[in-house]
């Protein structure tokens, strides 16, 4: 009996690992750091997470977890409560509706996909602030967002790989 419960709550933790990586990595990249402007561009880690779990794992990056990897980031941002979220359920939809073409794509695929998913929900972020604040909003820090986002995918795809294989055996 006590081993099953072991058992339990392994693959519990187990399956919650994508999850808790994606809310660590989301509160290592809030951290301030000292540098001026630097906010705005930082890579959308939680962007990265959600589209590569949403593609390998699906079954354990839920819309209810995509959900709350929104809402964690938008009260640390200090953002618009609701535009992560929305960003992030887009991509999600966007995945689920073309599961074919993103499981038969190779790694270099996936990234040129990512790069027009990430424009599509980073233009969809910065739509929605400008009509929240009612105002016209620079493009430029997003542009730069994006790219460094693009940039980042690779590094963070690795790292969710090898999470994946340590943790989702």
């Amino acid at each position: 009996m006590k081993q099953g419960v072991w058992h339990r709550l392994d693959i519990i933790a187990r399956s919650l690992s994508p999850l808790a990586i994606t809310l660590l990595l989301i509160m290592v990249g809030m951290v301030p750091l000292q540098v001026p402007k630097i906010a705005p561009v930082i890579p959308s880690v939680a962007l990265i997470a959600v589209y590569y779990w949403a593609v390998h794992r699906p079954n354990l990056m839920t819309v209810w977890a995509i959900f709350l990897v929104g809402l964690f980031q938008d009260l640390l941002s200090g953002g618009h409560l609701g535009v992560g979220i929305m960003a992030l359920l887009m991509v999600h939809v966007v995945i689920d509706t073309q599961r074919r073409i993103f499981a038969r794509s190779s790694f270099q695929a996936l990234w040129v996909l990512f790069a027009i998913v990430a424009a599509a929900a980073l233009y969809l972020m910065w739509l929605l602030n400008c009509l929240l604040q009612g105002v016209f909003l620079e493009v430029q820090p997003v542009l730069f967002q994006y790219l460094t986002t693009v940039a980042a995918y690779p590094c963070l795809a690795w790292l969710f790989a090898q999470a994946q294989k340590a943790f989702l055996k």
